[in-house]
């Protein structure tokens, strides 16, 4: 039987018996008031973080708006941070790892991958150049575009993804000049206040705080009147809301928001070779990922042998203890999300749905949901038409291919999208017919990437992040014009 390890088990203590503070202008600020955060692994208290308040919150956003001028100045200094910043990440990947797990339940090997992609982030804006051009250099004149900083920006980070979401908020960000107010979410706020802790020492003080707590907190950093830039990642409904309460201060917006994403299997795709990459696609983290497969168009001749292959990946998927070597699944994030899952799962079933693997969350602690696959559902039925952000698959049968693009078209969703196929050409070119910030040949999530934009089309989000597109999101172009250099 597989174990926990000894230093694993030391790590996990650690954890637990931590006190979690903020970073507000370089000083760890502990708060007057806290609130509990689960394990979801046990539905037990993990531990408890600082519920920030009014005057903390404005402190936070005082010292990064009296940081900017200095930070704003020195690019080379900028570099050297978000070098250290990696260095920090890589050295401390275990604890940091180990808490993503515990807070978020995904698997332990998982977790600690993402703080070292979260490191490859810091690295590669590190060096990116900022994309200053001379436009024109004559008798005439000498004229310049150049990107400035913005101010304080505020990073809002979901549960989802705790850790990679604060180096694509933070790295450009800082990059750019900006300072930066991060706030995760009150469900997952850990790991982002111990990145704060471990970061004290190599950011200058202001330039990067760590807030906590539930809402209104989050709307109260939205509103503040200096902050510059949201930079938000989470639903379709708060990001619009965001959108409105944003309009009269005209501040700049990057919004990452959900996805219904589709994959299309083309009828020379064979299940043998395609079934478990796809399954991954749709299943990873627990489906708990916008840029996942959540609607599934195969060939209705095909369609009960993909059913069939996913249904056996499901009932050989290891679910249980993140903590554990060789667990592929832990449990859902939050109980609202897990009992979302359970009710749709139930309603799907009961509306006439073949539940062919899973289907029924398993008895004891904690929100475990079997990965499950289901068949013979309506178009328009809800675990088709929204994104259900969980373990649940269905699959969609589709007699011409030109019915299966205009059915993955047909939602108010863009953010990704994929084909699978053995002709390549082909796939590539019914994929470029996605209305979707991303499209993928015979992978989901290949553009995901430091040096990539991603964002959404529709509903899906508005702007950019990662690659220069992303860093050019955290700056405003100046033209700077003068007389001509030389005689």
């Amino acid at each position: 039987m597989t174990t926990v390890t000894t230093t694993v088990t030391d790590l996990v203590d650690r954890i637990r018996a931590r006190e979690y503070s903020m970073t507000i202008d370089g000083r760890a600020v502990s708060g007057a008031d806290r609130f509990a955060v689960d394990n979801p692994s046990t539905g037990e208290t993990l531990a408890t973080a600082p519920r920030c308040s009014d005057d903390e919150l404005d402190r936070a956003v005082r010292s990064a708006h009296a940081a900017f001028p200095r930070w704003r100045g020195d690019i080379v200094a900028r570099r050297a941070v978000l070098h250290r910043i990696a260095d920090v990440l890589v050295a401390n990947q275990e604890v940091l790892g180990t808490l993503v797990t515990l807070e978020q339940g995904k698997p332990r090997a998982e977790g600690v991958g993402d703080v070292l992609r979260s490191a490859d982030w810091f690295r590669h804006f590190a060096e990116v150049d900022l994309g200053d051009r001379v436009v024109q250099d004559d008798e005439n004149g000498f004229v310049e575009v150049v990107h400035r900083p913005l101010g304080v920006v505020a990073g809002i980070i979901p549960w989802n993804q705790p850790m990679l979401m604060i180096s694509w908020k933070t790295a450009p960000a800082l990059l750019a000049g900006n300072t930066v107010v991060l706030k995760p979410s009150s469900s997952t706020p850990l790991t982002a206040l111990l990145f704060g802790e471990l970061v004290r020492e190599i950011v200058p003080a202001g330039v990067l705080a760590v807030i906590s707590g539930p809402e209104p907190l989050g709307s109260k950093l939205i509103d503040h009147e200096l902050v510059r830039k949201v930079s938000f990642t989470g639903s379709t409904a708060v990001g619009m809301g965001i959108a409105q309460k944003t309009a009269s201060s005209l501040k700049r917006l990057t919004l990452e928001l959900g996805g219904n994403d589709a994959a299309i299997v083309l009828d020379d795709a064979e299940p043998e070779e395609f079934a478990e990459q796809l399954f991954w696609a749709a299943m990873k983290n627990n489906g708990q990922m916008c840029a996942l497969i959540k609607r599934l168009y195969v060939p209705e001749r095909r369609r009960a042998s993909y059913t069939e292959a996913f249904a056996d990946l499901a009932g050989r998927a290891r679910v249980g203890d993140p903590l554990l070597d060789g667990t592929q699944l832990g449990p859902l994030a939050t109980p609202a999300q897990f009992r979302g899952i359970r009710d749709l799962a139930s309603a799907t079933a009961a509306q006439g749905a073949t539940i062919a693997a899973g289907g029924a969350a398993r008895d004891g602690a904690g929100y475990f949901f079997p990965p499950t696959v289901v068949t013979d559902v309506a178009e328009n039925s809800a675990i088709v038409a929204d994104e259900q952000f969980g373990p649940i698959l269905p699959v969609v049968g589709y007699d011409d291919v030109e019915e299966a693009v205009a059915r993955a078209n047909g939602t108010d969703f863009g953010l990704a999208g994929s084909v699978w196929g053995a002709d390549l050409e082909r796939a590539r070119e019914i994929a470029s017919r996605f209305e979707s910030g991303q499209a993928s040949v015979n992978h989901h999530t290949r553009g995901i990437l430091p040096h990539l934009p991603f964002g959404g089309a529709k509903h899906s989000g508005i702007g950019y992040e990662n690659g220069s597109w992303g860093l050019e999101a955290f700056t405003q172009l100046q033209t700077l014009a003068g007389p001509a250099r030389h005689a």
